[in-house]
C-alpha cells in the first residue's frame, strides 16, 4: 500500500502556492506509506532557473562541486544543494551535459532525475520530516507529484523510493504491483536499457520512457503499458508537458481526481484533496478502470483513451 498525490496548476496565480498546497495534500496520504517519500517539482525557477539544468542524485561524495567542475570546466553558476539523502546539482547548461559531468565526477553515485524544468528528491523516513528536507512547503511551480511508500517487494531505501525519474523530465509514481515486470525488464535490457534498482516501478518508468523516445505521446505510452503489463496498479506520470493518470482494468487500487478551473489534482485518498482551494466547486470523480486521463500544460483535458486488449 502506497500513497500518491499530484497537482497540475492551470492558474498561474497559484504557482507560488504549489509547495504549500502539496504539503497539505501529503498529510492525507502518510497513512498509506510511512517508510519513505519522494517528490518531483516542475517549474520552480528558484531551484532550476530558465536556461539551467538540474541533476538529482543519491550517495554523492564530498567535494562534488569541484569534481563536477573538473569534468566540465565550461559550466557556469554551478550549485550543489544537500536535501537529506538527495543531492541536487544545478548549472547553466543542458540536462544531458550536466548528467554526463555528474556521472563522470561521481561514478559511485546514483542519478535519480534530470531536467531543465524539474527537480527530484527522495529519502527514507517520515514523509513530513522528509518534506522539510526537500523544502517542499516553499516550492513554487506549475506541477508536482509525490509518493509515500509502504515497501512490499523491495528494500526500504532511497533507491526504492518513488518517483522514478528517467530520461529528461519524466517522473512516475505507482501504487500497486506488476506481476510480469521481470520479463519486461529483460526485454528492455536487450534493447539497451540499464536499471538502478530491483523495483517493479522502475520497469514501468523505463518502458514509458522508451515509448516516448520512440515517438508516442504520453497517452499512447500508457495505453501500451496497459496492454503489456499485468498487475494491479494506479499510476501517475508527469512530464514537462503535463501529467496523466491510469488504473488497471480491475481498478482495486484507489484514485480520485479533482478537476477545477484553476487546477487538476489527483490523490489516493479524498482527504488529501479536501483542503484545496475551491474544492467544493471542483468536479471530483474516480477514474474509470483501464482508461488514460491526461492534462497538458495549457490545462486542457486531452481525452480518455481505452486501455483494453
Amino acid at each position: 500500500m502506497c500513497g500518491i498525490i499530484g497537482l497540475h496548476l492551470r492558474d498561474p496565480e497559484l504557482q507560488d502556492q504549489l509547495g504549500s498546497l502539496m504539503t497539505v495534500m501529503l498529510q492525507g496520504i502518510i497513512v498509506r506509506g510511512p517508510d519513505s517519500a519522494g517528490v518531483a517539482l516542475y517549474g520552480d525557477t528558484q531551484r532550476v532557473p530558465d536556461g539551467y539544468a538540474a541533476v538529482s542524485m543519491l550517495h554523492a561524495p564530498e567535494g562534488l562541486a569541484e569534481a563536477v567542475a573538473g569534468q566540465a570546466p565550461d559550466l557556469t553558476d554551478l550549485t550543489v544543494e544537500q536535501a537529506g539523502e538527495t543531492t541536487v546539482v544545478a548549472a547553466a547548461t543542458d540536462p544531458d551535459q550536466l548528467a554526463k559531468a555528474v556521472e563522470a565526477a561521481a561514478p559511485g553515485a546514483m542519478v535519480i532525475g534530470q531536467g531543465d524544468d524539474s527537480v527530484v528528491y527522495k529519502g527514507v523516513g517520515h514523509p513530513l520530516e522528509l518534506a522539510k528536507d526537500f523544502r517542499l512547503e516553499e516550492a513554487t511551480g506549475w506541477q508536482g507529484v509525490a509518493h509515500t511508500r509502504m515497501a512490499t517487494e523491495s528494500a526500504i531505501n532511497a533507491e526504492g523510493s518513488h518517483p522514478y525519474a528517467v530520461g529528461t523530465g519524466l517522473s512516475l509514481v505507482h501504487n500497486g504491483s506488476f506481476s510480469n515486470h521481470a520479463s519486461i525488464r529483460r526485454e528492455l535490457q536487450l534493447d539497451g536499457a540499464t536499471f538502478d534498482s530491483q523495483n517493479d516501478t522502475e520497469v514501468a518508468a523505463r518502458f514509458v520512457s522508451a515509448r516516448l523516445d520512440a515517438g508516442d505521446d504520453l497517452e499512447d505510452a500508457l495505453v501500451a503499458l496497459g496492454k503489456r503489463f499485468d498487475g494491479f496498479y494506479t499510476l501517475l506520470v508527469a512530464t514537462n508537458k503535463g501529467f496523466a493518470v491510469v488504473r488497471d482494468e480491475i481498478a482495486c487500487k484507489p484514485a480520485i481526481i479533482a478537476e477545477h478551473p484553476r487546477y487538476v489534482a489527483m490523490a489516493s485518498e479524498f482527504q488529501a484533496l479536501a483542503y484545496l482551494p475551491g474544492i467544493d466547486e471542483a468536479r471530483v470523480f474516480e477514474p474509470e478502470p483501464g482508461r488514460v486521463y491526461a492534462w497538458r500544460r495549457e490545462g486542457a483535458l486531452t481525452g480518455a483513451s481505452e486501455c483494453r486488449t
